[in-house]
């Protein structure tokens, strides 16, 4: 078969994850269930297992969490590393992956919105040469004549240039309109909405640039959230620059599993029936250990909604071993300040051995979200 024929094979399947017949139950037939789980390809996988998407009261464009590479000493001295992980929200995930080094990672967040960016990074990933194309692509600047001489450029030097060059607008448009063009090409089907959005969080990034910071719709935002720049040049406890921007060789890892589709996004809720413990059989039909979880805060609002024991029901069918962890953030909203914050951060960035959490759950030691972000933390 010709690779064109091949190609609108496997889009014909990812299309039929919607019109398939079902049972009475509206649940896929066995036989429909079997022909899409032999289809491992990048969209037919996110179509799998994603689920519809759900709301959360900001674009999360970027993170609020400052404490993020906290962790990534700790991740090290505990031998975290290989596997898969599973991630929720923007680019920080990268930096974990940058520091697993695992074998696949999966995306998952409530909000169908983070998918698509993670598309449009994708895009940006495979058709840039190094970070500071990388980085003109995403901020809508002209891209040097002389790019190969940045490669091996501390990224503080990168971003001092970017912040000393203006918007170039028609390259700006022109950037968005190709990107988009890519991501349209990965197979997985886009609505109006869809292309819509992909484009308005490209010109987000253009528009505010280096000075990007989170933002919410229905909370108010605190003037101390960090800038996009400050959390690429955002350092670990041990002093050092960690992020997957740091170095040309932790953004290589990063497109380089991006161009063998080793990232991938899904939608789904982490306290939901459906897209979670998907992604954990998934896990296990493919013969995957779990090296981390990065939930973010999303158990705070998992507990709130009251879907934290069908959240802690998939954690513990994940395949874990003893190196596997949980990574979390905490916020000091409360006033109640966690015993491991970092004095001038705003959030703590917090490590559980997933063991440990399957233990204390299943002993019902778990009674609180304070329980959750404290036992067994480090």
């Amino acid at each position: 078969m010709s690779s064109s024929g091949l190609r609108r094979v496997v889009l014909l399947l990812v299309a039929a994850a919607f019109v398939l017949p079902t049972g009475a139950q509206g649940q896929a037939s066995p036989a429909t269930r079997r022909a899409i789980t032999r289809d491992t390809s990048f969209a037919a996988t996110v179509q799998r297992i994603s689920e519809p998407g759900g709301f959360f009261d900001s674009d999360n464009l970027i993170s609020n969490e400052t404490s993020y590479l906290h962790v990534i000493t700790r991740l090290r001295d505990l031998g975290v590393t290989g596997g898969a992980y599973i991630g929720v929200g923007p680019d920080q995930n990268y930096s974990y992956i940058a520091a697993i080094r695992p074998s696949i990672a999966f995306l998952i967040d409530i909000r169908r919105d983070n998918a698509l960016q993670h598309l449009m990074y994708k895009a940006l990933f495979e058709r840039s040469r190094n970070r500071m194309e990388f980085l003109c692509r995403l901020l809508g600047q002209q891209i040097p004549a002389d790019l190969a001489r940045w490669s091996g450029r501390p990224i503080d030097v990168i971003l001092g240039w970017m912040d000393s060059n203006p918007l170039d607008s028609v390259a700006a448009e022109r950037e968005r309109r190709a990107t988009l063009a890519q991501v349209v090409a990965y197979g997985i089907p886009l609505d109006a909405r869809d292309r819509d959005t992909i484009l308005r969080f490209h010109e987000e990034f253009m528009r505010q640039g280096l000075d990007l910071r989170f933002s919410s719709y229905g909370r108010s935002n605190r003037a101390n959230y960090p800038s996009f720049g400050s959390l690429i040049t955002a350092r670990d406890l041990a002093g050092r620059m960690s992020g997957f921007l740091a170095t040309e060789g932790t953004w290589r890892l990063i497109k380089n599993m991006h161009a063998r589709d080793r990232i991938i996004p899904i939608v789904g809720n982490l306290g939901g029936d459906k897209a979670f413990p998907g992604l954990a059989a998934e896990l296990r039909a493919r013969g995957l250990r779990v090296s981390a979880l990065y939930a973010s805060n999303a158990e705070l609002y998992m507990w709130r909604d009251g879907v934290y024991p069908q959240f802690a029901r998939t954690v513990m069918s994940l395949p874990i071993d003893e190196t596997s962890v949980i990574i979390r953030s905490y916020f000091d909203r409360s006033g109640t300040r966690h015993p491991l914050g970092v004095p001038g951060h705003m959030s703590v960035q917090l490590l559980q051995r997933t063991q440990d959490f399957v233990r204390r759950y299943r002993s019902g030691a778990i009674g609180s979200y304070w329980d959750v972000v404290t036992l067994d933390a480090r």
